[in-house]
């Protein structure tokens, strides 16, 4: 029972009915059809959602990439292979979960709700990026070429893909019963990531390697492929990263409800900060590079590489912090005991619809 209580409720013995008056559970057939009307749009508007990713993607590999996986399976490949970095630190974040493993299930859905609601990300992107890109010009001075990204970056990029992942775990993992720790956030988090990053990546390459098959032919298409491919290996993990941050916080939103918006906004913040700060110096490395002298792609590499590293360390830190608590306090033998204990009382409701349903509700 939540912890804000009417007055009647609070003054009421434990003896006095009050349903319908300050308390409610389904008794009657209208409350009943209620319950299931509810439960049955719920379900509906989530598929609706991800019917429409689905036909966003669809559209975007017809009209930019066409059949050039199937013709070329090699840049398939390419695809692939870009995302094995991104792989090994999710993998890492779930190797680190000091709890239970999570079902497979659930890492499979979190993953292609990553995969598929990229889409809606780029045609967010798509719609606002004229309204800040298009006031930039060759023309213009370093300060607005420089400031006018960045203000993109920060206000629409970062919070645009950051809520996108962060949706494909809170619409399917997060209302399971087995995401039963703060953790778990992290794990759906990055494996978010990593489905996201994975159809960043095939899109990128692929589109790269549509246009140098117009322009060029088929030899230098696919050598454009490897080199764009080489580029998105480092961009990956920075995906897997960022959506673990909003991840965790999401799983902390979870198990102290009393402060769950404010907590998953503070991850999405975090999240799509670092975020929009990776893509603004990205953008701006040119202007480093000219200035110091250095090849672009040697300054590129450095700085994916300290800017992911500091903050895969942060991630990481966190994650032990949360290790060292649960071996501390003996959360395992704890949940062991609870389950056995719950085990043995009649009535156990936990797995079955009734539970589930009682968490849409709140």
């Amino acid at each position: 029972m939540s912890a804000e209580r009417d007055p009647v409720e609070r003054a009421s013995g434990d003896d006095q009915d009050l349903y319908d008056v300050a308390t409610w559970e389904p008794r009657t057939a209208l409350d009943r059809f209620s319950t299931w009307l509810y439960g049955g749009l719920a379900t509906t508007g989530r598929a609706v959602v991800v019917v429409l990713a689905v036909l966003i993607v669809a559209a975007q590999f017809a009209a930019a990439l066409g059949l050039v996986f199937f013709d070329r399976p090699v840049v398939a490949v390419y695809v692939l292979l870009s995302v094995v970095p991104a792989l090994g630190l999710a993998a890492f974040v779930w190797k680190a979960d000091a709890t239970k493993r999570e079902p497979l299930e659930l890492l499979v859905v979190t993953f292609a709700f990553g995969f598929l609601f990229a889409g809606f990300a780029a045609i967010l992107n798509s719609i606002f990026s004229g309204l800040f890109l298009g006031s930039v010009t060759e023309q213009s001075s370093v300060a607005i070429a420089v400031v006018v990204p960045a203000l993109y970056f920060f206000l629409v990029v970062g919070p645009v893909e950051e809520t996108v992942k962060w949706l494909a775990i809170r619409l399917y993992a997060y209302r399971s019963d087995r995401f039963d720790a703060v953790v778990d956030g992290a794990v759906y988090g990055a494996v978010a990531g990593l489905g996201f990053a994975t159809i960043e990546n095939a899109i990128y390459i692929g589109r790269e390697v549509v246009a140098a098959l117009e322009a060029t032919g088929g030899p230098a298409a696919v050598s454009v492929g490897l080199e764009t491919a080489a580029v998105r290996t480092l961009a990956g993990p920075g995906h897997v990263i960022y959506s673990a941050f909003a991840g965790y916080y999401l799983g902390l939103a979870k198990f102290n409800p009393e402060n769950r918006g404010p907590i998953v906004v503070k991850g999405l913040v975090i999240a799509s900060v670092i975020h929009a700060t990776y893509n603004t110096v990205v953008t701006n490395l040119g202007v480093l590079t000219g200035a110091i002298g250095l090849p672009p792609g040697f300054v590129f590499i450095g700085f994916v590489v300290v800017y992911d590293g500091a903050l895969f360390y942060v991630l990481y830190r966190k994650l032990k912090r949360y290790r060292a608590a649960y071996e501390q306090t003996g959360a395992e033998t704890f949940e062991d005991d609870q389950r056995e204990g719950d085990a043995d009382e009649p009535g156990d409701l936990r797995g079955t619809d009734s539970s589930e349903n009682e968490r849409d509700r709140q």
